[in-house]
């Protein structure tokens, strides 16, 4: 299977968040934590989204939600 461009914009944010994570608890840096937490959402959020895509594209057999794959 191919990757579309929603499975990297997850898989990439959840990347960053980690990341953040990380260095925001190493440096003891509260405010990277809560800008971690912001992009957090923006994963949670982008996670929702492309499972919702993939059930409604699915189920109706036609693109629903767009997720960037051709149905």
């Amino acid at each position: 299977p191919t990757r579309r461009s929603s499975d990297l914009f997850v898989f990439l944010s959840l990347t960053v968040l980690f990341a953040l994570l990380a260095i925001g608890h190493l440096a003891d840096n509260e405010g990277i934590v809560k800008i971690a937490g912001w992009v957090g959402l923006v994963c949670g959020g982008s996670a929702i989204y492309l499972a919702m895509g993939e059930v409604l594209n699915e189920q109706f057999g036609r693109t629903v939600l767009p997720i960037g794959e051709k149905h």
